[in-house]
């Protein structure tokens, strides 16, 4: 089933795939992070499915650590569009999307992890989000999965939010009610004046915070943060028994 978004919904991505996925050697070693498996699919081809549901045409997708090996496997894939920049040295979250810009247009586009897993709750998780960008006051809007509702090795959250969406990150040895899970739409003013080369797309969101346009939306549904081998194997349990917890609630 295909979802239309509308008119004023991103129409384009970008896939951040380049990083060398450190925490999770060995299995890292010969394999791109993204193209790991939970339920026997790669984690790359589960973001570009749901980007493909909600109408998205064009993904950028950047690659450097074992960038054939993204480029070879998306090469038989149809729908959406997808281009490839293979990037010389790493430049970050910030610089490989700095890098996109001319390919993604002058419109708020989606940005996803290339390890983001998620599942949706009631409704359409990227329609969610596309539903509550607002392009008169966002610069930055990220999918914010409550920290009660996390699965794996995160501790203390990243950011507050406030009831109209408004994110502040916490202070250093603050405990945040959020955690940031990977799905954002961003906007190309964002990026004015941003850094040279490799930075990360914090720097950007510390900017917005302080201009008062970093927003968040509560995700309603499972987020998995798969950083370390044992999370991919919780993540594949889960997965396998249907999200149903190992341990009852009651």
């Amino acid at each position: 089933m295909t979802f239309r978004l509308s008119t004023d919904g991103p129409r384009t991505a970008m896939l951040l795939a380049a990083g060398e996925g450190r925490r999770m050697m060995p299995l890292t070693a010969d394999c791109p992070k993204p193209l790991l498996k939970v339920g026997g699919q790669a984690m790359l081809d589960r973001s570009l499915d749901r980007l493909q549901e909600v109408g998205v045409e064009k993904v950028i997708v950047n690659a450097c650590y074992l960038g054939d090996q993204i480029a070879a496997h998306l090469a038989p894939r149809q729908q959406p569009v997808v281009e490839i920049i293979h990037e010389k040295t790493p430049l970050e979250t910030g610089g490989g999307v700095k890098g996109a810009l001319p390919l993604l247009g002058a419109a708020g586009f989606f940005v996803i992890n290339g390890d983001s897993l998620w599942v949706d709750g009631i409704k359409n998780t990227l329609q969610r989000v596309a539903a509550a960008w607002d392009d008169a006051t966002m610069d930055v809007l990220l999918l914010m999965q409550p920290l009660a509702r996390v699965f794996g090795s995160v501790q203390r959250g990243d950011y507050m939010m406030s009831p109209d969406g408004r994110l502040t990150r916490r202070a250093e040895r603050q405990v945040a009610g959020f955690c940031y899970i990977g799905v954002s739409i961003l906007h190309p003013r964002l990026f004015a004046d941003c850094p040279a080369g490799a930075f990360s797309l914090n720097v950007l969101y510390d900017r917005a915070e302080a201009a008062g346009r970093l927003f968040g939306i509560a995700h309603d549904g499972l987020w998995y943060h798969v950083s370390r081998p044992e999370d991919l194997a919780h993540a594949n349990g889960m997965f396998a028994r249907g999200h149903e917890p190992e341990t009852p609630y009651f």
